[in-house]
């Protein structure tokens, strides 16, 4: 992946950024029509990892129907001025749902798997639900935070 404009801190930033439980807001085509679809997101692997429900989401099948797009994530706090942005662009690929991989996505935004809510229980080994795996060929990674007065 390269990293478009590198900056000294921009590959720490990155990974930093991409370390939170953001959403991320995928980008893809619908007959030359861009959709957005805020998700939750696992990066492993240099690719972030997406679950989605083949039958409910249409995400999935846009991407099988056109693998290149974009995903943007953002973390704004406006009490602290902070305002960091990764932005990256690439093809994504649908693989079947991986029990461990799905467990670590989950976790990350929900804590261990005795507090997730039933119907995120459901998603382990229902075959409906599947992974996109997003590679990314170029980021954007921008730390735009600013002062606030007092």
């Amino acid at each position: 992946m390269r990293i478009i404009d590198e900056r000294d801190h921009s590959r720490r930033l990155l990974e930093e950024v991409l370390a939170r439980p953001l959403f991320a807001h995928l980008s893809t085509l619908h007959e030359n029509v861009p959709r957005e679809s805020p998700v939750w997101f696992l990066w492993e692997d240099r690719c972030l990892w997406i679950v989605g429900n083949y039958k409910w989401d249409s995400f999935p099948k846009r991407i099988e129907k056109e693998p290149a797009c974009a995903v943007g994530i953002v973390d704004f706090n406006p009490e602290t001025g902070l305002v960091q942005h990764v932005g990256f662009r690439g093809r994504a690929f649908l693989e079947p749902q991986e029990a461990s991989r799905v467990e670590r996505l989950f976790n990350r935004y929900m804590g261990e798997k005795e507090r997730w809510d039933p119907r995120f229980q459901k998603v382990l080994g229902d075959r409906d639900w599947v992974f996109v795996r997003f590679e990314p060929e170029t980021a954007v990674v921008r730390d735009q935070s600013y002062s606030v007065g007092e």
